[in-house]
């Protein structure tokens, strides 16, 4: 039996394998970078083997380490969560070659199906030629790995050069393979996907569909099980595939096989997955199972029963990144004060409060998620607890998921994966409560004097100024007799914690958490300003500061301080949290500055070039 597991990932992923390890008695290892040090899974974990560096490819891509790592902290097994080297054959065979368990399907499967083309010429697929205009619109994909990185949706033949360029780079960073290829782009289809789990016994379990339409930059946001609205011949027929896909390999352990469904029912076969998927959870939910607990048992040896259990319900999985979805998605860093979600809901998380979000991994804090008898009820108990967390720190997609979860596309089962293109203006819409900014200058005022000296006079309006989601807002609030007073607000109550205001006869009350110049009113965020702008935080028109904390990996070629540039065209790549983010020219002109080369890391706001316009 085993003894020892260490898990060669990191986060999230590391500390739900932890949690099932201690249920059942099993020791755990994590292996951690230099970034990660103090990060939960490193804590909670019974011991912890050090990956010096911080980049992936220094550490958690190292096999060589992590099996050096096992073998020294005594472990028996490792297993390799999702993401880095959990699709990766040589890695498996690194590890059973040391007289390690591998929790995860055999070497030659991994190979099979670890690179998506040639899992699709098992499948029987052909691969698309040479792109011309008949063949448009296409994606370029990684031929390894997963997560949306490396991955390019391409409308013109003029941009595919470019779009395999930045696939193979990011998919060299990300998975240490740069492969890429290229295959037909589905318009509104929708990404439904079968979990499997086969033993060495020659049982598979076709475990139900999930639904995982809506995403951004192809990374999965919102997930659900069962998939809903499919008819019984097509679940049928994608169960019938994914056991196929599954026998052809000899598979064992935990795997997905992934299908895009055309309008119409028409199936395209995507990709397999041989590994445990991040929203395993919501299949765990509905079949009231532990898919950890399985894999290890079946690296044991242990044969399934000959039939899966019975699905009861539905479960839906959201996301929480630490990510600005108003602007292109970028990554945000900072300190997670405060992070909890209602009794009810599962929350799988990396992370805990105090600790800091760095630019060095991906930007999942959490992911939560609801069971119930039906699908509204568990979408309804989903979107009311995310409405309701607490979630203290960098700015997140909080917002978008509870917007998603009940727009009437998703609400009525009408989504695709083009959902985010059609409706992200109208979810990212910024709308603060109104009344946030008084409560905030309420109890920021708790405590002062309420009169000037011996004066028995009205004191003047007392004003406090605030940034809420990018805009700014003055408030102002009087200290009479009675206590704090604003216009047409009748303030109940008011501390440094806590404030209660009335309007119209109806009273709200608002918590308060203030970590510096950073202040959570409710669900708000608010920045309190001083009285007076910094004339040194201006810059001249044209400057393009970074948007996130990250480091440039790219200058666009020839680029130099004089070039003419165009509007929109790219100058340079900076690379934070796993993905690429391009900083465009904001208009037609000349490069008048660059303060950016490759290598170099940026802080937020850093100077990174300048472009004066041909109007000036």
């Amino acid at each position: 039996m085993i003894s020892t597991v260490l898990v060669a990932n990191r986060g999230e992923i590391a500390c739900r394998i932890f949690r099932t390890c201690r249920e059942l008695g099993v020791r755990t290892v994590a292996v951690h970078s230099d970034a990660d040090e103090n990060a939960l899974h490193a804590r909670v974990a019974d011991a912890a083997v050090r990956l010096p560096g911080t980049a992936s490819a220094d550490t958690y891509l190292r096999g060589d380490l992590i099996v050096k790592a096992a073998l020294a902290a005594g472990a028996d097994a490792v297993h390799p969560g999702y993401g880095f080297l959990s699709e990766n054959a040589g890695f498996a065979r690194a590890v059973t070659d040391a007289g390690l368990t591998w929790i995860g399907p055999p070497p030659e499967a991994i190979e099979a199906m670890a690179s998506k083309t040639r899992a699709r010429e098992l499948m029987g697929i052909a691969p698309l030629g040479e792109v011309t205009e008949a063949d448009l619109p296409v994606l370029v994909k990684a031929a390894a790995g997963g997560g949306g990185r490396g991955m390019r949706v391409v409308r013109r033949l003029a941009d595919l050069d470019a779009a395999l360029t930045a696939a193979r780079a990011e998919a060299a960073s990300a998975f240490g393979d740069g492969e890429v290829f290229t295959e037909p782009y589905v318009e509104n289809g929708r990404h439904v996907e079968v979990q499997i789990l086969a033993d060495t016994h020659g049982t598979v379990w076709a475990l139900g569909t999930r639904d995982c339409s809506l995403q951004r930059r192809h990374q999965k946001v919102i997930e659900e099980a069962p998939a809903p609205g499919l008819t019984a011949s097509l679940t049928q027929d994608l169960y019938e595939q994914a056991v196929r896909a599954a026998r052809a390999v000899d598979y064992t352990g935990a795997g997905t096989v992934e299908f895009l469904v055309a309008p119409g029912e028409k199936t395209h076969f995507l990709e397999m997955n041989t590994r445990l998927q991040v929203e395993h959870p919501v299949t765990e939910a509905v079949f009231g199972i532990d898919l950890v607990a399985l894999q290890l048992r079946i690296a044991e040896g242990h044969a399934l029963a000959p039939e899966p259990p019975s699905p009861r319900g539905h479960a839906v999985e959201a996301r929480l990144y630490a990510e600005d979805p108003a602007n292109g998605w970028a990554p945000r860093t900072g300190r997670l004060h405060r992070l909890a979600v209602p009794d009810g809901i599962r929350l799988d998380t990396g992370c805990t409060d105090g600790d800091d979000i760095g630019v060095h991994y991906d930007p999942m804090l959490a992911k939560a998620v609801a069971h119930a008898p039906t699908r509204a009820e568990a979408v309804r108990k989903l979107a009311g607890a995310l409405e309701r967390a607490v979630i203290h720190g960098p700015v997140t997609n909080r917002d978008l998921l509870v917007r998603s979860l009940r727009h009437e596309e998703f609400t009525a089962a009408r989504m695709d994966t083009g959902f985010y293109d059609r409706h992200l203006a109208a979810l990212t819409e910024p709308a603060p409560d109104p009344l946030a900014p008084l409560a905030a200058a309420l109890a920021d005022a708790h405590g002062r004097s309420r009169f000037g000296g011996w004066r028995n006079l009205p004191s003047q309006p007392q004003t406090k100024r605030y940034a809420v989601a990018g805009e700014e807002h003055e408030v102002r609030y009087h200290h009479t007799r009675d206590g704090l007073t604003a216009d047409g607000v009748r303030v109940v109550h008011a501390d440094a914690a806590r404030v209660v205001l009335e309007t119209d006869g109806v009273r709200r009350t608002y918590g308060i958490s203030r970590y510096g110049d950073e202040i959570h009113v409710n669900t708000t965020a608010l920045t309190a300003l001083p009285r007076f702008p910094d004339p040194t935080t201006q810059h001249a028109p044209g400057s393009l500061l970074a948007p996130m904390p990250g480091t440039v990996v790219r200058v666009a070629e020839g680029l130099t301080e004089g070039s003419p540039v165009e509007a929109g065209q790219p100058l340079l790549w900076l690379e934070a949290m796993k993905m690429e983010h391009r900083i465009t020219a904001p208009v037609t002109g000349v490069l008048a500055a660059l303060n950016a080369e490759p290598g170099r890391q940026v802080e937020v706001g850093a100077l990174l070039a300048v472009v004066e316009g041909d109007a000036g």
